[in-house]
């Protein structure tokens, strides 16, 4: 039997549709603040901008103006990281496949700088001999001299320095020598358990071998690397160990912090063994077991089989004291004494362990082993990459796939196993010292390099030691020095300038000369000044601007491609 509804109430469409004007339909609704992000998303528009005051010293108007903070992750400023990212896309696609250096040789010297390192050479000459009739008036009066005409030089525009400044005399007229401030030499003789690698000259060429076909088309191809480090023990698919007991967490953190200068080992030997200056463009991520990976983009062709050969004979010995036995604990951790000026004993008084006195013993002893040695798996991945084509774009949108993530974000722990995997790698992480000046020596019994009573034993500030980094804290895109010719800033003045030339634009907004007065003064406008607006107006109007500057590109580009095409950066601008 069908119950009839009350008089006067009207009967609610079958479904979970809340009741018109109820709270539950009001939560449906969009929020405008959601909705302002969203479209600030869209238009590129920077979420948490910089107020800068911008004073025109003429007329002494001021204005505030926003600009983008620059982030590089996306938790903290996704349109910023979506902008950087695609700068270096750019900066990949520029030296990946160039056919020709980025870098010319240095110009010749003017006459003007030369008669100047000629006076530096007199007066290098007069020093000497001064110095060797022990005049020390004559000495000092000499060695002003040589200071002015550095300055010179430098104002010349000469790029470094002619010869190493001379060292301080005592009051003996004796030079006095940094007891801490010398670098220890060790032996470079290479481990009897590493392949050796044969040692060419290398020469200053960057651009990779051109390839002629039987029908005389000419190939100059480029390759894909990948570089992972060794096994720490059998994982399951989804990358969590099958034992945890047995997997070698200490090496795993010790490997994750010193990757990057494995990296550094591996391209030095790769050029001493192709005999030419190979040009390299990468990024560091996790693997899905955490352990960090490398992959790069190579100028030029390489043999997979020496690829292979050096990644295998490339090694990286770190000399430090071995932290063997966990003396404190953050619980019980060391006291520093300001008279000693030292860290001393909880209950000894006794002073640690210096930095200088741990390594003098390292040193003292014939047998003595590095504190860690990483090394690459057997796993190397290459192949080759032509220029043009789907699948080098391809290549560098993977390369650059994760570098608006954090470490920690790049696989995420969404089951328990994951989720316990990845807190015992950081609980390691937080015990392994990360440099010769990290407070986790100090629960080892030894005081760092520098150390000071600011610091907190156990507790280094490293990024490696953070739980979103996994220790790689630090140099995620690794990218060789003539891979384009240019920095970062420079590919972003190039964009800059394609969009201006090809909106017909040619005033600057602060364009100063060299040499001339700026015509503006900046200063930081904090949001509680008076003539500072709210956020959201000034996102409002940001994505206003944003939108009709995309719609006037978008109408020079369609101008542009009727005539001659709009030119090699419609990628960074779009």
């Amino acid at each position: 039997m069908t119950v009839a509804p009350l008089p006067g109430l009207v009967t609610r469409p079958a479904g979970n549709t809340p009741r018109p004007g109820s709270r539950a339909a009001r939560m449906l609704l969009p929020r405008s603040v959601e909705v302002l992000r969203d479209l600030a998303n869209e238009y590129g528009v920077c979420t948490r901008p910089v107020s800068m005051r911008r004073t025109d010293l003429a007329t002494g108007q001021t204005e505030v103006i926003d600009l983008p903070c620059g982030a590089t992750r996306e938790d903290k400023c996704q349109p910023c990281a979506r902008r950087n990212r695609k700068l270096r896309q750019a900066q990949i696609r520029e030296g990946w496949h160039r056919p020709d250096e980025p870098l010319p040789g240095p110009q010749p010297a003017t006459p003007e700088q030369r008669e100047l390192v000629l006076r530096r050479a007199h007066l290098e000459f007069e020093r000497d001999h001064a110095s060797r009739t022990v005049d020390e008036v004559q000495v000092a009066v000499l060695d002003e001299a040589i200071r002015e005409v550095e300055e010179q030089l430098t104002v010349e525009g000469l790029r470094g320095r002619v010869a190493p400044p001379h060292p301080s005399a005592d009051e003996d007229g004796l030079p006095v020598v940094d007891e801490q401030g010398g670098r220890r030499k060790r032996s470079t003789r290479r481990r009897q358990d590493a392949p050796d690698l044969p040692r060419r000259k290398v020469e200053q060429r960057t651009v990779g071998k051109v390839y002629t076909a039987p029908d005389g088309t000419e190939y100059q191809p480029s390759m894909w690397l990948t570089l992972t480090l060794d096994s720490y023990g059998p994982v399951a698919g989804d990358g969590t160990p099958l034992n945890p007991d047995r997997y070698d967490y200490a090496r795993a953190a010790w490997d994750a912090v010193h990757f990057p200068r494995l990296l550094d080992r591996f391209w030095q030997n790769l050029r001493r063994c192709v005999g030419w200056n190979v040009q390299y463009a990468g990024c560091v991520e996790p693997q899905r077991r955490l352990a960090p990976h490398a992959h790069f983009a190579i100028r030029g062709t390489i043999p997979r089989e020496v690829l292979r050969t050096v990644a295998a004979a490339t090694y990286h010995q770190v000399w430090w004291p071995v932290p063997r036995v966990q003396r404190y604990t953050r619980n019980r951790p060391p006291l520093w004494d300001d008279e000693a000026g030292a860290w001393v004993d909880p209950e000894t008084r006794v002073p640690l362990t210096t930095w200088a006195d741990a390594l003098d013993e390292v040193d003292s002893d014939p047998d003595a082993e590095p504190a860690h040695v990483i090394r690459f798996g057997a796993q190397v991945d290459a192949r080759g990459v032509m220029p043009g084509t789907e699948d080098a774009e391809r290549t560098i949108r993977y390369i650059t796939k994760y570098i608006t993530k954090h470490v920690g974000d790049v696989h995420a722990a969404d089951t328990d196993r994951r989720k316990a995997h990845l807190d015992r790698l950081w609980q390691q992480l937080q015990l392994t010292p990360c440099t010769d000046r990290c407070a986790n020596w100090l629960i080892y019994g030894i005081q760092p390099k520098g150390a000071h009573g600011k610091l907190r034993p156990g507790r280094c500030k490293g990024k490696v030691h953070q739980h979103a980094t996994l220790g790689i804290g630090g140099r995620r895109v690794l990218i060789s020095r003539n891979w384009s010719g240019k920095t970062l800033s420079d590919h972003k003045t190039d964009t800059r300038e394609w969009v201006r030339a090809l909106l017909g634009v040619t005033d600057g907004l602060d364009q100063v000369d060299p040499g001339t007065e700026a015509r503006h003064a900046w200063d930081m406008a904090r949001p509680t000044d008076g003539d500072v607006p709210p956020l959201a107006h000034r996102l409002l109007r940001s994505i206003s601007e944003r939108a009709r500057w995309r719609s006037q590109l978008l109408a020079a580009k369609d101008r542009a491609a009727q005539g001659s095409g709009p030119g090699s950066l419609t990628d960074q601008a779009a």
